[in-house]
């Protein structure tokens, strides 16, 4: 099995869903649950169902959420020994309504792991994953719910000089904060057209567009998303487009973070970039309809 290091938000997803369409003060019978989420649980969760050994790296509270959440998270088979455990931050929490009609609104509280700062990456500082003489040189998933401040310092920082690392910005009013890999061409990108179009700030009519968009920009290769549209895949070298499965969709929470999960495990078991582009759509495709869960 391939480790990969998980860098980002842990928390509880509390996610509310109707089958009505719904609008700004709606008021409609629906589900709500509580699941284990976040954007670097999400992904290391699906590579652990395609056989990749995830370990979290995060921050979590010693509340009771945060105990659960930890126990939630071995059951799973997760390796959580490198978590940032707060005596003073509560758990982090991601609420989301959705309804038949898609997303209708979502708030990230992410201030403990904002809060906990490069305290996260002390594995990778003073090992076991690595130290300042030999940095880490294997596969990292990081997201965009870490500050601004701290995403610079990794787009710089030699201790991620070494390793294949892929980055996702979390959600559109987090996009911006990836700026920095822009400058520095160091990561893969996974965004979907909006968060593209932030980060370029510009217009885009479709996928290609954008990613061409986003390299012009410095990226060395993005993966640009556009819902039921055709996704991209691009670097300096070639440009693959591909459409996904036409689904119903029956969710949104969570399904970026499998169409990247799901790539990265494509690509590491050897997968061709087109192969591993349609796998992601595929699975994320699956996600979407609710025939698979996360």
């Amino acid at each position: 099995m391939t480790q990969v290091l998980c860098i980002g938000s842990v928390l509880w997803d509390v996610i509310g869903r109707s089958a009505s369409h719904m609008r700004q003060g709606s008021d409609v019978p629906g589900r709500i649950s509580r699941l284990p989420g976040g954007v670097a649980l999400n992904i290391a969760m699906t590579l652990k169902r395609f056989g990749v050994e995830p370990v979290l790296l995060s921050s979590i509270g010693r509340d009771a959420e945060g105990e659960a959440l930890v126990v939630a998270c071995e059951k799973l088979g997760l390796d959580c020994q490198h978590l940032y455990r707060s005596e003073d931050l509560p758990t982090d929490r991601y609420m989301a309504i959705e309804g038949a009609n898609g997303l209708v609104a979502a708030i990230a509280d992410a201030h403990s792991l904002e809060a906990t700062g490069d305290k996260i990456l002390t594995p990778l500082i003073t090992g076991p994953f690595g130290t300042q003489a030999r940095p880490f040189a294997g596969v990292i998933s990081l997201d965009g719910n870490l500050t601004h401040s701290l995403l610079e310092e990794i787009a710089v920082s030699p201790l991620f000089a070494q390793c294949d690392l892929r980055v996702a910005p979390a959600s559109p009013g987090k996009a911006e904060r990836l700026m920095p890999f822009l400058y520095h061409g160091r990561a893969l990108l996974y965004v979907n057209l909006e968060e593209a179009m932030l980060l370029c700030n510009t217009t885009c009519a479709t996928a290609h567009d954008a990613a061409k968009a986003l390299l012009a920009k410095g990226a060395s290769r993005v993966l640009v998303t556009d819902g039921a549209k055709p996704a991209c895949d691009g670097d300096a070298r070639e440009m693959i487009v591909q459409p996904p499965p036409d689904v119903l969709a029956t969710r949104v929470t969570g399904a970026g973070d499998t169409f990247m999960a799901t790539h990265m495990a494509a690509e590491l078991a050897g997968s061709s970039r087109v192969e591993a582009l349609r796998q992601a759509l595929d699975t994320a495709a699956r996600y979407v309809s609710g025939e698979t869960a996360l």
